[in-house]
């Protein structure tokens, strides 16, 4: 089974990630289309010339990665993707071919934490509008279409990860519930900007306490990625807490 993760930026995404590398039956892929991603846009990211480097910078040899056999020979193939970084433009035929899982997190979270390591981001950074279009094109296909909020993943590991395999008609392992300290040899180049703290950990951290408070900027980004959110959220696998809703 070929899994496409979509998230946006500060998300558990990472923490997924390495989730799903400690089964024995998954290869993993850390954000397939970055490079190409740069390249297209200019945006001025953190490492920039090295992820460009580093990756496939033509999307359509990208895509048609995700819908090959893992790479390293195992069972199963998980592909960590941003969903900001599926640009207009660039081919969705392959959505039907695998299966998707939509990470979602409260935007006040994302925000006051992206806002650390790539000052003043705007809504077309952090990915909520593109994830809620992406999960309504894969509905259209056909293909699996699973949400899990990341606040039920870090309230409760064991059990919601346990039902979104049961989503994925995927055999739960409790490898998936720790992880070595120090990273996953898949990792993107960028990783030593932005998996700091991923690193440190060895398994999910516990749930997180009230919302942020935001600047006059990012409350007004937020209140423009909210509605993307919810409606994400309304589709989402049972656990998803009331409170972190407003």
């Amino acid at each position: 089974m070929n899994v496409a993760m979509w998230s946006g930026p500060r998300n558990l995404s990472t923490a997924l990630m390495y989730s799903f590398g400690a089964r024995k039956d998954f290869d993993v892929w850390d954000e397939p289309f970055y490079a190409a991603y740069l390249a297209q846009t200019g945006r001025n990211h953190p490492m920039r010339d090295a992820i460009i480097a580093a990756g496939e910078t033509d999307p359509a040899k990208v895509a048609r990665r995700c819908m090959a056999s893992a790479p390293g020979g195992q069972k199963n193939f998980y592909q960590k993707h941003m969903s900001q970084h599926m640009l207009p433009g660039i081919d969705r035929d392959w959505f039907g071919s695998v299966a998707h899982v939509f990470l979602i997190r409260h935007p006040a979270r994302v925000l006051a934490s992206f806002d650390r390591k790539l000052e003043r981001p705007g809504l077309e950074d952090i990915g909520f509008r593109q994830q809620a279009e992406i999960f309504a094109q894969v509905r259209a296909t056909g293909a699996p279409a699973v949400v899990i909020d990341s606040a039920d993943i870090r309230r409760a590991p064991e059990g919601m990860l346990t039902r979104l395999c049961d989503a994925l008609n995927l055999p739960y392992d409790p490898a998936m519930l720790h992880w070595p300290e120090g990273g996953h040899v898949n990792d993107g180049v960028w990783a030593a900007h932005w998996y700091d703290a991923v690193h440190r950990s060895t398994g999910f951290a516990g749930p997180e306490g009230p919302l942020p408070a935001l600047s006059a900027h990012l409350q007004a980004v937020c209140d423009a990625a909210l509605p993307h959110y919810q409606a994400l959220r309304a589709h989402s696998l049972p656990g998803t807490s009331e409170a972190d809703s407003h």
